[in-house]
């Protein structure tokens, strides 16, 4: 199966709320999608179909508008791509 990439532009993502809404419909996350970090968890671990990779561009600018939670999502992101051998997180300032 070939890898799915999508791919997430920092400049427009402010807020989880934002990020959430991007990944909602990129990945065509389930309707169940609960909008917080504990759900997203879920649905990236368990419901999206592999390979699939996720490349945050101007990362920078979601670093700068989210703070503290711009480094809980990738914690969580780089934490998922620990756990699955078929998930690739790319930052990109």
């Amino acid at each position: 199966m070939p890898m799915r990439a999508y791919t997430l532009n920092g400049e427009h993502i402010h807020s989880l709320a934002d990020l959430y809404d991007r990944l909602a419909s990129g990945l065509s996350l389930p309707e169940h999608f609960g909008s917080n970090l504990d759900a997203l968890w879920d649905v990236l671990s368990t419901d999206v179909a592999g390979p699939f990779a996720i490349r945050w561009q101007h990362a920078a600018a979601s670093r700068k508008s989210m703070g503290r939670d711009f480094r809980r999502a990738v914690k969580l992101l780089q934490d998922l791509e620990r756990e699955r051998d078929d998930f690739t997180l790319m930052i990109e300032d």
